[in-house]
């Protein structure tokens, strides 16, 4: 049977339960960790949100994460290298009621990197963006309860639109 795709009112335990992953996935990556964000969804108050707790971890040399593999299956994460996306290392966990999301970065991906803080720090600031954005996610997942693909296309051309924003934004804000 296929996934049933929810998306929840904002819940604040999800950035304590990111607080509690982060801890996990730093003590594993050690010094090869430079810095770890919350991302996506559930990292902007007041969005609604599938219940997946996004992380990424910005690493010094991506190459060297695969040794951790075995760390990562041990709290519960399959290992799915670079899963569709070159230059990342992609976990998750809880199988079909999927949990918990990383996407591992080496600190010179300035791209990828940029682009997830961007458009999370959009929504954090861009609130009538969020809005928007919360309640299409709302009405996918109404419409498509069994089809992530359904959803995901429902979703692509806002989300290309804010992700082009949400850079321009970024980079006038980093000057």
């Amino acid at each position: 049977m296929a996934q049933h795709i929810q998306v929840f009112p904002y819940r604040s335990e999800w950035e304590e339960q990111y607080k509690k992953e982060a801890s996990f996935i730093s003590d594993i990556l050690g010094p090869e960790l430079i810095e770890i964000h919350h991302i996506g969804s559930t990292a902007v108050r007041g969005l609604p949100a599938k219940p997946v707790i996004d992380i990424m971890p910005i690493v010094k040399e991506l190459s060297r994460i695969d040794k951790f593999y075995p760390q990562f299956e041990a709290i519960g994460y399959e290992c799915l290298g670079e899963f569709g996306m070159p230059c990342r290392r992609y976990f998750r966990k809880g199988g079909d009621g999927r949990t918990h999301q990383i996407h591992i970065f080496e600190e010179s991906n300035i791209k990828d990197i940029n682009r997830h803080l961007a458009v999370r720090d959009y929504l954090r600031t861009h609130t009538v963006v969020a809005t928007e954005y919360g309640q299409l996610k709302t009405e996918l997942a109404k419409k498509y309860p069994y089809d992530i693909d359904g959803y995901c296309n429902g979703k692509e051309d806002f989300v290309k639109n804010m992700e082009k924003e949400a850079l321009q934004w970024w980079r006038s804000t980093q000057i």
